[in-house]
């Protein structure tokens, strides 16, 4: 590795370089992922055996309380799950539901008496379990899960029921051969009436693994991937569990019925509880990102060393010295070192927000948006380039052999899991969009710009330390009509910033014309708006984040190259949205011209570097070892 790469992968590596090591030793040292085959059973007990070996390295511990024997370091807990996603992604998938979900319910919506009965064992693997939320019939909208959990004040217990095939708890990961309690999401129901959706502790497997009475389990068969993760189906049918079985943080039983809670409102509490759980969307936003990197990894590798067809001094020409061949590829390594700095700056803020003595709700809230729209944003981006990656490597890499269909299989979930990406989408911009219903009461024009103004200057623009940089680099950017001011910082910046407010200021408008009686309406016929509005806020975002990182790297030639990639960046976003920008007055066709002639540009020049670039993120050499790129 040559200076400049270990430069960039410094900066890559940031706050966490440590624990991002040890898990590519780690990685490094199993043994060599297999393509795809139909032996079921063999893919999940490897992956199996692989989550003992993890278990039994200690690192799973590092998330979970200092009390119960965890490191107490959260940040570096998903870091280290994300990093699962460079190799194995069966196995960052089941560690995820193993110490991220399951794990992670337990330790945040549990209290002492579930912390010292059960934390110890889940870490420790002796206690495989499983997050029982998605039914057949409700997947994102958690709110009306049908499964019911009634208390009996008589026999001191809460009764777990399915009341109809809908109901089922369905794709439950380790519910299919390992898994032996479940963390059940249900709507709670005492003494007549519902508190709304409440976890419950509930076991399905006995010692000996066969299913715990009442509870029937199935098994969800072959999938397009992951097929190392035993994804199952549960129902119950009357099953009792104690009390004490309720992870109760946000709401409790009394042994005579009576329900308490620190939260009045029940549909509060209900997004209280979900908040707490962000972090598996935000593991799954970065192991998104590292399958995609090794996915460029590989194809750029390829791409150096394929050859097609005879230049004029009759030499063959490699593949990535064609343009269209670079803007294949490159322009998805620049996305992809964009959204590893947003990322980056997530888990420091989840990590952050974990180690407060209180938590705030305006930042709970702000970080639940921004994970929601980092995840979406990653997870389509993982799709299109390993996608891209795929056709880039021809043939090639189409072969089993050479990991990229796998890589493909196995991520193609992640659009979906974890909250599916359209919808949470609609959750960024409902975010944007918090005192809709109070500050348009009357519907009057100055609550509309009050509206705006505090949306627009207060939440949505956040002061972190990367809007610092952002403002200090506008401020200084002179106005400018020759077209080279598509290289400046600041313009680049002030653009993003500018479609945001535009698209956001348009969509209260819309929304505002709209009567109260007719709001849902209004809000699904305004969702191609809504939608568009939170990708311009997540780019804003993504942006910041890596005009940070270009700002405090300290290497010259590495902060040169990597403002260059952030151009990239920059300018790919805004040529895919280049229709909205030239409908709304904000690029000239002269301009616009200009921005597709600096994508070309950008890709000469970035083209010496292209190893370099994709060298810098990492992935051990033992996770590229693919026969199309041996001689």
């Amino acid at each position: 590795m040559n200076a400049l790469t270990e430069a960039l992968t410094q900066v890559l590596d940031g706050r966490w370089a440590p624990v991002r090591r040890d898990v590519r030793e780690q990685l490094a040292a199993l043994e060599p992922e297999v393509a795809t085959g139909p032996d079921l059973e063999g893919q999940r007990a490897r992956t199996a055996e692989r989550m003992r070996r993890l278990a039994d390295s200690g690192k799973p511990r590092l998330g979970f309380p200092p009390a119960q024997g965890g490191g107490g370091d959260v940040g570096g807990a998903v870091v280290s799950f994300e990093m699962l996603g460079l190799g194995d992604l069966s196995l960052m998938v089941k560690a995820g539901v193993q110490w991220g979900l399951f794990g992670g319910a337990v330790q945040l919506l549990g209290t002492e008496r579930h912390h010292e009965r059960y934390l110890g064992e889940i870490m420790s693997l002796d206690l495989p379990g499983c997050f029982a939320m998605t039914e057949t019939g409700h997947g994102s909208d958690v709110q009306n899960l049908r499964t019911t959990a009634t208390y009996d004040a008589e026999a001191g217990e809460f009764v777990v029921h399915t009341p109809e095939e809908s109901a089922r708890k369905d794709y439950i990961g380790n519910a299919a051969r390992d898994g032996r309690m479940a963390v059940v999401f249900a709507q709670l129901v005492t003494e007549g009436r519902s508190h709304g959706v409440h976890a419950f502790l509930v076991p399905i497997r006995d010692a000996e693994g066969r299913p715990a009475d009442g509870v029937t389990i199935s098994d969800c068969g072959p999938k397009a991937g992951l097929n190392g993760v035993d994804n199952g189906r549960l129902l119950f049918d009357r099953v009792r569990v104690p009390r004490t079985a309720l992870l109760n943080r946000y709401g409790d039983v009394l042994p005579d019925g009576s329900y308490t809670s620190p939260i009045d409102s029940d549909n509060r509490r209900f997004f209280t509880m979900l908040g707490t759980l962000v972090r598996g969307r935000v593991s799954v936003a970065g192991s998104a990102g590292n399958a995609t990197k090794r996915a460029l990894a590989l194809a750029v590798r390829y791409a150096e060393r394929r050859r097609q067809f005879e230049a004029p001094d009759g030499d063959e020409v490699t593949i990535l010295d064609y343009r269209a061949h670079q803007r294949r590829l490159l322009p998805a390594v620049a996305t992809s070192y964009a959204l590893h700095f947003a990322q980056e700056e997530l888990v420091a803020a989840l990590d952050e927000l974990h180690g407060a003595t209180e938590v705030d709700p305006t930042r709970q809230r702000a970080l639940e948006s921004r994970a929601a729209g980092l995840k979406a944003v990653a997870t389509w981006h993982a799709t299109g380039a390993i996608q891209a990656a795929r056709e880039a490597c021809g043939g090639a890499g189409y072969l089993g052999e050479n990991i990229l269909p796998t890589l493909k299989a196995d991520t193609d979930v992640f659009t979906t899991f974890e909250g599916d990406n359209t919808v949470l989408l609609q959750l960024v911009a409902k975010s944007l969009l918090t005192n809709y219903k109070d500050q348009f009461e009357d519907l009057s024009p100055l609550a509309t710009a009050r509206f705006v103004a505090e949306q627009f200057m207060g939440t949505v623009i956040e002061r972190t330390a990367a809007r610092q940089v952002v403002e200090r680099l506008v401020e200084a950017t002179p106005a400018r009509d020759d077209d080279e001011v598509v290289f400046d910082r600041g313009w680049q910046c002030k653009l993003f910033e500018d479609r945001e407010e535009h698209i956001v200021d348009g969509l209260v408008r819309r929304l505002r014309s709209a009567g109260r009686d007719d709001a849902f309406a209004a809000f699904n016929d305004a969702q191609d708006h809504v939608l568009h509005a939170a990708r311009a806020h997540v780019d804003r975002l993504v942006l910041e984040a890596f005009v940070a990182a270009v700002d405090r790297c300290s290497d010259d030639a590495a902060r040169d190259l990597l403002g260059r990639v952030c151009d990239l960046y920059v300018l790919s976003t805004v040529e895919a949205d280049r229709a909205w920008f030239l409908e709304h007055g904000r690029l000239s066709g002269s301009r616009a011209k200009a921005v597709s002639a600096g994508v070309n540009r950008l890709c000469a020049d970035l083209r010496p570097h292209a190893r370099t670039l994709v060298d810098a993120f990492a992935v051990p050499e033992e996770l590229l070892r693919a026969p199309m790129l041996t001689p």
